[in-house]
């Protein structure tokens, strides 16, 4: 009966029905559409632009949309090209960078961070970051604290306000530890931690409470850095035993920090475990690398556990290695190991300088 209806209608839609749509059905609608589709709706008029950043929009959106998530591969000889990991679609993809973010000056950058939808890059020849959302186009360059500036274990770090950088510095033979703040647009200098951190040169701190996590190197142990008050602490929790490389990664949705690290002697290691920590401060296992999948994952770091780093991205622990082109990752909930194959784009000849960073495309996290 309805097809009978319709038929011989024009299919245009009568504005004269259309124009009486509930503004909230009207956002339920447009809740559904592709994010492509959504962006381009921003254009045609100034109900739609303002809609798309209201607060109960965003909410709607948020919730109804299944955005992709990546991982995302930089490396020295990719310059503006990353190669992405669907992992969502278990594809691979190119991601041409758009250069209209970069100053005139900027002939070279590197990609040191990502958190929230947030790229972090380094601009040494602008003696700068640049701080960016690549979905919603928006971005800020952040210029240095001081020139010449030499840094260390740069993390970018989601807070409720905005976002902060925190990196080490060392300066005048002194290690020293810089915060900026998204909110003021500031740099705060703090006393540093000794013994210097350095030695996890590839690893970012992990965000947990407020603070930083960072693991020194041997004797192993763990020290946190507060964002707010810039004081550092001992974290007083007993280390398993025998291990040969550490490792700390958080999931900040959560609340949960978690530790991965090499098991053996003689600095070779025979396994590696996952722990998470427990209500009393205490390391609790939680899950052992298969023995297969260990062999292979020492075989290829060569033992050289420097080059090993980890990173959360959306129920999964991902420890990769900087000279290695695969991603071994941990999915928490299911307790089970996986290997991410390869890019089919990446030569052969490539042999170091992997770096994978998360990637959840976020439309509202602003630079």
């Amino acid at each position: 009966m309805i097809g009978k209806s319709l038929k011989g209608r024009s299919a245009a839609m009568d504005p004269g029905i259309w124009g009486k749509l509930p503004p909230e059905l009207l956002e339920h609608i447009l809740s559904f559409l592709p994010l492509k589709t959504l962006l381009n709706l921003r254009s045609t008029c100034k109900h739609f632009k303002s809609l798309v950043f209201s607060p109960s929009f965003i909410s709607k959106y948020s919730s109804a949309s299944l955005f992709s998530s990546f991982f995302l591969l930089s490396h020295p000889q990719c310059y503006s090209n990353f190669p992405l990991y669907d992992t969502i679609r278990g594809a691979w993809r190119k991601l041409a960078l758009p250069l209209s973010f970069l100053p005139p000056s900027a002939a070279q950058f590197n990609l040191l961070s990502s958190c929230n939808g947030l790229f972090c890059f380094s601009l040494p020849n602008s003696s700068s970051f640049l701080v960016c959302n690549l979905l919603a186009k928006s971005s800020r360059l952040i210029q240095f604290p001081f020139f010449p500036f030499a840094f260390e274990m740069l993390t970018l770090v989601s807070t409720p306000h905005g976002y902060k950088i925190f990196l080490l510095c060392s300066k005048f033979s002194s290690n020293y530890a810089f915060v900026y703040d998204s909110k003021v647009h500031s740099w705060r200098q703090f006393d540093g931690f000794q013994p210097l951190l350095a030695d996890n040169f590839h690893q970012e701190g992990a965000s947990f409470n407020g603070s930083l996590y960072f693991a020194t190197p041997e004797p192993f142990s763990v020290v946190c850095f507060d964002l707010e008050n810039g004081k550092w602490e001992n974290l007083d929790t007993e280390m398993p035993r025998e291990l040969t490389f550490v490792r700390l990664v958080s999931n900040t949705d959560e609340g949960k920090l978690y530790m991965v690290g090499g098991i053996g002697r003689n600095g070779i290691s025979r396994s590696m475990k996952l722990w998470e920590m427990g209500d009393g401060g205490n390391w609790v296992e939680v899950e052992r690398l298969p023995e297969l999948m260990c062999r292979k994952f020492m075989s290829v770091c060569y033992h050289n556990y420097e080059h090993v780093y980890c990173f959360w991205h959306q129920d999964m622990i991902c420890v990769c290695c900087h000279t290695w082109p695969e991603i071994l990752y941990c999915k928490v909930s299911r307790r089970t190991w996986h290997w991410i194959p390869k890019c089919p784009s990446i030569p052969d000849k490539w042999s170091c300088g992997f770096r994978w960073f998360s990637f959840v495309p976020d439309l509202y996290t602003l630079a």
